[in-house]
């Protein structure tokens, strides 16, 4: 997400209104301080990122993530976690790319609190996706903390990876990349490499180059002659992703003699 637009006075009023409240009626209330925030004309420069039709209000990252934060500090010391879950839920349900946004920056660094009933919760939200850019934002810093945490939640990853759907796919992909950053995961990026290399869809590609260059970046010595092994079958785009941050000499030789366009 990249346009946006200064918060508006109204919107730096408290989030906990002065009367019996539900989850639902906290959600229209950041519906409300969205809209109301967000600048038009950026939010059809956003549009320019995305292949697929993108619902925009137009706020810039920062901003966003800034009224998350003091929305989720309120939310939480008042009504409690299981609240803000619930509030979270209500905002990933619609087509609006900020409010799915917003619902992933109030659980943002909290998923330790968190356990298997939200885990179970927050995969579902999967059926949900509009765009890559809500897809990231949930896989990567909502599922992969939690898989990184427990990892026997990989056995979801190898399902997601044999979804038809391929916001599935590429999550089996970007939930591994926080464990694969501590060194973790390296079968399970093998399998998982072995289940997707011939997946033919390119934002499901990107997911496992993304993938692999973590994996080649973290852990070279195990992962440069993996890529080396399947060079010859792997996607261009894969293959090229995988090797970004390997030195030239080391990219050069993987990508060298490539057999498959």
């Amino acid at each position: 997400m990249t346009g946006g637009a200064s918060v508006a006075p109204h919107a730096q009023d408290e989030i906990m209104p002065n009367r019996r409240i539900t989850p639902e009626y906290i959600a229209d209330h950041i519906r409300r301080l969205l809209r109301d925030g967000g600048s038009a004309p950026h939010s059809e420069e956003v549009q320019l990122f995305f292949k697929e039709e993108v619902k925009s209000r137009g706020w810039y990252t920062a901003e966003l993530r800034k009224v998350a934060v003091r929305s989720r500090r309120s939310i939480a010391r008042e009504m409690g976690m299981d609240f803000l879950v619930q509030v979270a839920d209500q905002l990933f349900s619609g087509r609006v790319l900020e409010e799915k946004v917003f619902a992933v920056f109030l659980l943002e660094k909290q998923t330790h609190l968190l356990g298997e009933k939200e885990f179970r919760l927050f995969a579902s939200w999967l059926d949900r996706i509009s765009s890559w850019a809500d897809h990231d934002a949930l896989a990567h810093d909502v599922l992969a903390p939690m898989l990184r945490a427990e990892p026997k939640r990989c056995r979801d990853a190898f399902r997601w990876a044999r979804s038809r759907n391929r916001w599935r796919r590429r999550a089996a992909c970007v939930a591994l990349i926080r464990g694969v950053r501590d060194k973790m995961f390296f079968p399970e990026v093998v399998r998982l490499s072995g289940m997707l290399l011939a997946d033919d869809d390119d934002l499901v590609q990107k997911g496992l180059g993304w993938l692999l260059r973590e994996a080649a970046k973290y852990n070279p010595k195990r992962t440069v002659p993996y890529l080396m092994k399947i060079r010859r079958r792997a996607p261009r785009l894969v293959l090229r992703t995988a090797c970004e941050t390997l030195p030239v000499a080391t990219r050069k030789q993987i990508l060298r003699q490539r057999t498959k366009p």
